[in-house]
């Protein structure tokens, strides 16, 4: 690079702050040397995981496997010196380290020389999956405890006569003093954060399956993650925020599915205002429209009485939103949802209700609190029972901790690496153009609406309480759960009402955007790339959102391999649709590849019998050559601090920047 002979006055005072960190010539050259090796290791893998929807089981299993990066890793090792149930017990060790531990302890075997055998076969796998870190970086990983010897054993030859007697001393030392079990559980932790650099949560944490907040607590402890929120993420932020809309659509999709265990026990919110008002209110009412979904082992242990009391607490909370939908759809007429407004349409004298041009007997209008000449209006009773839960929700730190984090990690999209991720869809009008929105005053398409969406959204949790634009953030949070063509939603109507009171299933239809049939066409793919500011061969859009029915031939791989879908039925509750249970993408230096998933039987059949989650791995697009750092966007950065430090000696070298040797 040619010295420039002066330097602008904001580029020297940038310069002299750069020093502080590098006060000399040979400090700043040590770190141009460091970054321009680092630039030069391959890229780190990525893994890709979408609709995770409260399956904590499957999740974490998925985590440790890294959807079946481990294995991949035991199989170039040991396929010619282990058998295959060797390897698959290797694998569960690494997987659930304290539990497989506590079962071989239980075993008829020497114990010591299992801990020796095991520990060289997972120090060679841990020296695999480093290879392709700098030292300082996986020093950095270690566990402080044992991080010195750790260190000493992965780089320590072991084939090298001399140093074999030492490496096999510290292997015994750790088994004579009975640290073998922690330094085993230090190495499979290790090894798990060393096979994936970086994790992408393509949307959904929340609803359907048992514990979100347990899948929650495990991404606040992840080494580097990002989060694209999902329909179902905006939900429980919006509750978060103190939008009792969306705490009572919470409520409802939770009681609906009998799933009230991450509420009360995993965040410890009480129902008790709810149980009371729907037992005193509706305990003369129909209520078998609002029938709680009971599936799965625990089904029969229910009463009738317990299943009674859950439907009137779902009839109870369904009829609050309702009301309280009505009231945002009328507050708020920017969003185009007036169709949307239904209770004031119930004949309920001939009890039935016109959506349109179709009226529709209804199975259900036994509505005690809604009075049909004012039916928006919450009563007294309504109003204290929501005004108190929506407390119970404000109030729970730990929901609080878990939201901030959503916050803090997340947003409706991400650009990495060349891919665009998001959850849902980047709405579409019918010729292929960028539908525009008319919210906030102004007409806005494509990613400038994304971003404006974005920052409103940030609005219902940080803006001031009770402020007129924390009041907007949470009704625009809520259009983003249900609003027509959201682009976390990507459908024309949402119709609760519709599933709820209505027999008749031609009135539940809801529309989807035109994304989802052309983003078959590549050169769509390309044009939503192109506004996110990527073109290239290795530039794909990651989706989550929609299950792929994979039973039915549909394939996750859309738009000639621009687009991947890897949304596949994670939630036990769409399996039957999709066939299978979810996809993951990885993304290595190599190649990307998605990777299918069969059912996981749990956790606990996993630990006992060494049994993972069956899946299937297409590579759908291997690279020219090894990706390296420098290519990736982490790369970029590095190379411009390297540019800011070549700048830096040149003001050292040229007199306008003193080194100060005395740092």
């Amino acid at each position: 690079m040619s010295a420039k002979k002066t330097f602008h006055p904001e580029e020297l005072r940038y310069l002299r702050l750069l020093a502080k960190q590098y006060p000399t010539v040979q400090a700043a050259s040590t770190e141009i040397i460091n970054l321009q090796a680092i630039l030069n290791l391959p890229k780190g893998t990525e893994h890709f995981i979408s609709d995770i929807h409260g399956e904590y089981e499957a999740f974490l299993h998925m985590l440790n496997s890294c959807s079946g990066v481990v294995k991949e890793k035991l199989d170039d090792l040991f396929s010619t010196s282990l058998t295959r149930s060797e390897r698959d017990q290797l694998a569960t060790l690494i997987y659930y380290p304290k539990e497989k531990l506590a079962l071989m302890r239980k075993e008829d075997i020497d114990l010591q020389e299992w801990y020796r055998i095991t520990l060289h076969r997972l120090i060679e796998v841990c020296r695999l999956v480093s290879s392709k870190y700098t030292r300082s970086k996986v020093r950095k990983a270690l566990p402080k405890e044992y991080a010195y010897i750790i260190d000493e054993l992965l780089h320590t030859h072991y084939e090298e006569t001399d140093k074999r007697d030492y490496y096999e001393n510290i292997i015994s030392t750790i088994i004579d003093i009975d640290q073998a079990p922690g330094f085993i559980k230090a190495v499979c932790d290790l090894i798990k954060r060393m096979a994936v650099d970086h994790l992408h949560i393509v949307g959904d944490i929340f609803d359907r399956g048992p514990r979100a907040d347990i899948i929650m607590d495990s991404l606040l402890n992840y080494h580097s993650v990002d989060i694209q929120w999902g329909n179902h993420d905006i939900l429980w932020m919006g509750a978060a925020s103190g939008s009792r809309t969306l705490v009572a659509t919470v409520l409802a999709n939770s009681i609906h599915y009998n799933n009230l265990e991450v509420i009360e026990t995993g965040y410890g919110i009480s129902l008790r205002p709810l149980s009371i008002f729907a037992n005193e209110v509706y305990k003369d009412c129909n209520v078998h429209r609002f029938a709680v979904k009971l599936t799965g082992p625990d089904a029969e242990q229910y009463s009738e009485k317990d299943k009674l009391l859950s439907a009137r607490m779902h009839k109870a909370i369904t009829v609050i939103l309702f009301k309280l939908e009505g009231q945002k759809v009328i507050r708020r007429p920017e969003f185009g949802m007036m169709d949307r407004l239904l209770l004031d349409k119930v004949d309920y004298e001939h009890k039935c209700i016109t959506i349109g041009d179709v009226t529709y007997p209804l199975e259900d209008c036994d509505f005690p609190t809604v009075d049909p000449a004012d039916p928006y209006t919450l009563t007294p009773e309504e109003a204290q029972v929501i005004d108190q839960l929506t407390a119970s929700f404000q109030r729970s730190e730990k929901l609080q901790r878990h939201i901030r984090f959503l916050y803090s990690k997340g947003g409706l999209y991400k650009i990495f690496n060349g891919n665009l991720l998001f959850h849902g869809c980047i709405p579409l009008a019918e010729d292929g153009t960028f539908l525009p929105f008319t919210i906030g005053g102004k007409k806005r398409a494509g990613r400038t609406f994304l971003d404006y969406a974005e920052k409103t959204a940030r609005k219902a949790y940080y803006d001031k309480p009770g402020s007129p634009e924390r009041q907007f953030g949470m009704d625009f949070l809520w259009w983003l759960w249900a609003g027509r063509n959201s682009p976390i939603f990507g459908r024309d109507r949402m119709t609760t009402f519709e599933r709820r009171l209505i027999k008749d299933e031609s009135s539940w239809t809801e529309p989807k955007n035109c994304y989802y049939t052309l983003y078959q066409d590549p050169e769509i793919c390309q044009a939503i790339l192109k506004e996110f500011g990527l073109e290239g061969p290795h530039c794909h859009i990651i989706n989550g959102h929609v299950p792929v029915k994979a039973k039915k031939g549909e394939s996750p791989i859309k738009g000639g391999g621009r687009l991947i879908v890897i949304d596949g039925g994670f939630c036990r509750a769409y399996q039957p649709t999709s066939g299978i249970a979810g996809y993951t993408l990885i993304y290595n230096s190599r190649n990307i590849r998605i990777v299918s998933h069969q059912p996981f039987a749990g956790r606990q059949e996993a630990i006992r019998f060494n049994h993972d989650i069956a899946n299937d791995s297409l590579i759908f697009e291997r690279m020219e050559s090894r990706v390296k750092i420098a290519e990736t966007d982490v790369g970029r950065q590095l190379q411009a601090q390297a540019d800011d430090l070549r700048r830096l000696l040149e003001a050292y070298k040229s007199g306008a920047v003193t080194e100060d040797h005395l740092r």
